[in-house]
């Protein structure tokens, strides 16, 4: 049994380390982008996070003032297993750092708005005309080129706009949007995976690729479901009154109050439902009333559902086979066995927060999650490092750090004559 995961108890495992040999630079902030590179990042590619000297977004900004002894949550959550340098962008001395860099880069990933990079010297025509094999990855809200393209990308703001916010909630409320950024997690992970597709194409034929992933794609892949029905042809039935989950199923498909909570009931045949609940009136129902006679249905279920609680009605409906679960609390799913089991909650010690708790890579790899080879570094914690590198003295990296092209402080990482 894996157990949770503890950073200290890891080793590199090779057969866990696909990316190995790969270097990443990492124009990346917010979560789209890095989501995207820490997953990279997990399975063993050297990133290099790039940031400006005064930090990246992250590292000042953290949900519901999420902060762990001054560190933010948020950037903790997605920083593991990168390397930083903190670098002036607008200063030659800074360019040139990073186009050496470039020159030892299989792939760049980020996610400012469209044209930015292109002003600072680094957008994908003047990376890949110097490096034609260079995998670039531009994750942003609406893509690399179109009408929308300089438009503000965001989480919520996809949802809406992508018709997502349409889907949720009962009939008479307003349209409801997901409680977390489903949207920037996912076009994360299609970003990963289009770099690796990219980087595979690369060892085949030594080709370069620009690979485009962006919120409004990712929102309408989330819905390939109801989008391709609706695309077809086909109406998708209203919101209802009561709760159905979406506007696609039939009903049962929601969650329904118990006399002391919440449970959801997924798709079950309504003659099973009526042996299960003895409501004999429910037996001459059909899978035809399921579709259109849902708000009437539902209700008659949650009128049943209201009077036990829900253990007894997870104990009656496991008897009828029929799909069920808890509708859980953040508390309760902390402790759920099978969280436990899986590892997806790791504990790392963090030099400067202490113990900290964070969700681990979401994949496991025979049956083990990639380690933690480094924590989510201070600002400028590897800019001694990488320039020493790239070739540059103690001297040459003092000045650097004086002029103001280098972030960060000697405390966090920036060369001192003693560590030279």
């Amino acid at each position: 049994m894996p157990g949770a995961i503890d950073s200290k108890d890891c080793e590199d495992d090779a057969t866990m380390m696909p990316l190995s040999g790969t270097r990443i630079l990492s124009f990346t902030h917010f979560l789209q982008g890095t989501s995207a590179t820490q997953m990279l990042a997990d399975l063993g590619a050297d990133v290099i996070k790039i940031e400006r000297p005064t930090g990246a977004y992250e590292r000042s900004w953290s949900g519901i003032g999420s902060y762990v002894d001054g560190e933010s949550v948020f950037f903790m959550l997605a920083g593991r297993n990168q390397r930083n340098l903190s670098v002036d962008l607008r200063s030659p001395e800074g360019r040139e750092i990073v186009w050496k860099l470039v020159e030892q880069t299989d792939a760049i990933i980020e996610n400012y708005r469209p044209g930015v990079l292109d002003r600072l010297g680094f957008g994908y025509e003047e990376i890949s005309e110097a490096r034609p094999d260079i995998v670039y990855c531009s994750l942003s809200g609406f893509g690399s080129s179109g009408p929308y393209r300089s438009e503000v990308g965001q989480d919520l703001l996809a949802q809406a706009i992508s018709g997502m916010a349409m889907l949720t909630g009962r009939k008479d409320d307003p349209p409801t949007p997901t409680g977390t950024a489903i949207v920037d997690q996912h076009a994360a992970v299609l970003g990963a995976f289009g770099v690796l597709a990219a980087l595979y194409k690369r060892k085949i034929s030594g080709e370069g690729t620009h690979v485009d992933s962006n919120l409004l794609n990712a929102a309408l892949d989330l819905q390939i479901e109801p989008f391709n029905y609706y695309i077809n042809g086909f109406d998708l039935y209203e919101r209802t009154a009561t709760n159905s989950a979406t506007r696609f199923h039939e009903v049962p498909y929601g969650i329904f109050e118990t006399a002391d909570g919440y449970i959801c009931i997924s798709t079950t045949p309504v003659g099973k439902m009526a042996q299960c609940l003895g409501d004999k009136e429910l037996e001459r129902w059909t899978r035809e009333d399921q579709f259109e006679k849902r708000d009437e249905l539902n209700r008659k279920i949650a009128s049943h559902v209201k009077q036990k609680t829900t253990q007894q009605w997870s104990e009656t409906f496991a008897e009828f086979g029929i799909w069920h679960a808890p509708v859980n609390s953040y508390e309760e799913i902390e402790k759920h066995p099978q969280v436990e089991w899986s590892g997806a909650i790791m504990s790392l010690e963090h030099p400067r927060a202490g113990k900290v708790r964070l969700l681990s890579h979401p994949v496991r790899y025979n049956g083990e999650a990639p380690p933690v080879r480094i924590q989510p570094p201070a600002l400028g914690e590897h800019n001694r490092e990488i320039l020493r590198g790239l070739g540059y003295d103690y001297q040459a990296i003092e000045n650097l750090e004086s002029e103001g092209v280098l972030g960060g402080s000697a405390e966090q990482g920036v060369v001192t004559k003693k560590d030279d």
